[in-house]
């Protein structure tokens, strides 16, 4: 007869939690929970992951053409800065399936949801870093400075308000319904 591990007396550390169902209210347990926590995680990861690993291989692919050689300082410059943040976005976000690969079996499925989600959002600003330079280098290439700039930045602004702003109005929304209830 196994014995279940006793219960976390680590009141006091803040936990990640959801609008979803209590346990015992009918709704899911908090093992089921915390499953359906990581399984969300991993395809979330799935799916970025497989955005930065193919920029990064475009990226990587770049300084075998022969135009590579005829890049002024400014374009050299951007490529470096677009290979360092595709580096370090595809670190960010293959990171929770190693960490999660060391440690199961461990008990502390929570803790590496947590540190992921943090990975997540870091590889996320970071694949955004990428997609940005790899526009203005492109474009600098394609058109004058202005508009390259012009146009990097207002698709700067887009990543932000998708990536970012938009869940944080929706969660601000949320918040200001439920008081409102």
């Amino acid at each position: 007869m196994s014995v279940p591990p006793p219960a976390r007396a680590d009141a006091s550390r803040p936990r990640a939690t959801d609008s979803g169902p209590a346990p015992g209210d009918g709704g899911e347990s908090e093992q089921e929970r915390v499953n359906r926590r990581w399984a969300e995680v991993l395809q979330e990861t799935r799916v970025a992951q497989m955005g930065v690993q193919i920029l990064f291989g475009f990226l990587l692919s770049i300084s075998f053409t022969p135009h590579f050689r005829e890049l002024g300082t400014f374009d050299l410059t951007v490529y470096v800065v677009a290979v360092v943040c595709g580096a370090l976005a595809t670190g960010a976000l293959i990171a929770p399936a190693s960490i999660h690969r060391i440690l199961a079996g461990q008990r502390l499925k929570e803790e590496i949801i947590d540190v992921a989600g943090r990975l997540m959002m870091c590889g996320m600003a970071l694949l955004a870093l990428t997609v940005g330079s790899v526009v203005l280098l492109i474009l600098h290439v394609a058109l004058n400075n202005v508009v390259a700039e012009i146009v990097t930045a207002a698709i700067g602004l887009w990543f932000l308000a998708c990536w970012y702003g938009l869940p944080v109005w929706l969660r601000h929304r949320s918040h200001r319904s439920d008081q409102g209830r």
